[in-house]
């Protein structure tokens, strides 16, 4: 059976662009876990992680994890786990992404269908505008309650959540060291020890988090 091939968009997402015109279903055939994002039938390379992007993710996927673990409310995926978001005609793979229990879209084997409650991309060189400019916008859009942006070179986080008009707000944390989100309650992330050398092991980082739940 042949596929539909889509035009090309008139303005391009940002990004390494491997292949234009793609439907959904080649997309999810050929280039789905292949660490590529589909735009409205383009294809967008991602670029291999550096050591610094790598640790930041594992270090806070071990600790939704270890906060999944002690309050079961939801889960924590990482890339190249897809999330499909029809309202922007797009499939990204965000660095990670939390579904919580009671989120409405469908949780399959293999994709995200609709948006998650939280994604969080860990920015690299070449990501800089797609994670600011285009994801920003897609997300928004979309319906994801929380998108958070980790900025390794530049040592920066951004936070925000989506207010009842739809639209992002950035959540201030200049007179904090710490970000607390309402979506996992009693929850903390030391902002600090993202710019870390050497990150928390996860033995260090089950304690931390049951110290936060109390569950010691």
């Amino acid at each position: 059976m042949s596929t539909l091939t889509l035009p090309t968009p008139a303005t391009l997402p940002a990004g390494e662009i491997i292949a234009a015109g793609v439907s959904r279903e080649e997309y999810l055939a050929r280039y789905a876990g292949e660490f590529c994002e589909w735009v409205k039938g383009a294809v967008i390379r991602m670029s291999p992680e550096s050591l610094t992007h790598a640790r930041i993710i594992k270090y806070l996927e071990q600790l939704l994890d270890a906060y999944f673990a002690l309050n079961p409310i939801g889960d924590v995926l990482t890339a190249p786990f897809v999330m499909r978001l029809d309202a922007t005609e797009s499939i990204r793979e965000p660095d990670l992404q939390v579904v919580l229990h009671n989120n409405p879209g469908n949780l399959t084997e293999t994709a995200m269908i609709g948006p998650a409650d939280i994604c969080i991309e860990v920015v690299s060189p070449e990501s800089v505008a797609r994670d600011y400019g285009d994801k920003f916008a897609e997300y928004e859009r979309a319906g994801v309650q929380e998108y958070w942006i980790i900025d390794p070179k530049r040592h920066e986080s951004s936070f925000y959540q989506r207010q009842p008009t739809g639209l992002y707000a950035r959540i201030e944390t200049s007179l904090s060291d710490s970000y607390q989100t309402p979506l996992l309650p009693q929850l903390s992330l030391h902002i600090p020890t993202l710019w870390q050398d050497e990150l928390p092991r996860i033995t260090e980082i089950v304690r931390a988090v049951q110290d936060m739940l109390g569950r010691r």
